[in-house]
């Protein structure tokens, strides 16, 4: 039975907890954009879904509810008892890791890796602003066997990935998500959408992973792509050298700004 609000504060205040900030806690309680989240994870019965931040499982259950089998992880320990009350009757279909699903900013949890157990999966989560941009790329560089994910992110951060060449949202983690995913935006949602209702508003992106993304090299890529960005106004020549030939198509007069995503690619290729 699908979480109202009320459900959630119930459920909160009957083990005497309240939303923490300091894990950015804001739950979803929209059945309507809970709904479309679903409809863009296109789940198959059966599938693997890895799942960020669960809070009581009022998606989590959805998902179960679909055919999925669930890979929860959850860093705040008191939604252990929540989670495992309301879920355990789906059985090993549903796993629950408690703890942060980095290891740090550029490694997942080998705890969490061994839990999906090589299986390919999709990610889709209720993502706190300072872990989505890390983990987003992590997934997409270094676990091929994510072949999409659907999250809910703050709409800033929604705009740097989905950015277009020239603007002021476009940098680093435009160029190394679009390189590996394609990407589009399922909706935005408003703060009355989230128990507490945060300061800003929401976006919902749908990533799927290309079948041949644009880089072999994402490392290459991800470190051409830092120390250009690092002086996006600055002409490449000036910062690379006037003095080298540049790749078809590319002058040295160009600004980083205003490259597109395969212009990087190339350019990173020319500079290995």
């Amino acid at each position: 039975m699908a979480q109202t609000l009320t459900d959630i504060k119930h459920l909160l205040a009957g083990h005497g907890l309240h939303p923490k900030k300091r894990f950015g806690q804001n739950f979803l309680h929209d059945g309507n954009h809970m709904r479309r989240i679903m409809e863009a994870a296109d789940l198959q019965e059966g599938g693997l879904v890895l799942e960020v931040g669960p809070g009581t499982g009022a998606l989590t259950e959805r998902l179960l509810e679909a055919g999925a089998s669930v890979v929860a992880v959850e860093i705040d320990r008191d939604m252990e008892p929540i989670l495992l009350d309301r879920l355990s009757s789906f059985g090993d279909r549903f796993k629950l890791h408690i703890g942060d699903v980095l290891e740090s900013k550029h490694v997942l949890n080998p705890a969490v890796v061994e839990l999906m157990g090589g299986r390919p999966f999709k990610m889709i989560a209720n993502l706190p602003y300072n872990i989505a941009s890390p983990l987003l790329v992590n997934l997409a560089v270094d676990h091929p066997g994510m072949s999409s994910a659907v999250v809910m992110i703050q709409r800033e951060v929604a705009d740097r990935i989905g950015a277009s060449p020239g603007g002021k949202d476009y940098g680093q983690l435009s160029v190394i998500l679009q390189a590996m995913c394609e990407i589009d935006r399922v909706g935005t949602l408003s703060p009355e959408c989230f128990w507490p209702r945060p300061k800003v508003a929401s976006a919902v992106l749908r990533l799927v992973r290309r079948d041949t993304p644009l880089t072999d090299d994402p490392a290459a890529l991800s470190s051409l792509v830092q120390k250009l960005f690092q002086k996006r106004r600055k002409q490449l020549g000036a910062i690379l050298g006037r003095d080298r030939a540049f790749p078809e198509g590319i002058g040295a007069d160009v600004r980083p700004e205003s490259l597109s995503v395969e212009q990087f690619v190339q350019l990173a290729r020319w500079s290995g």
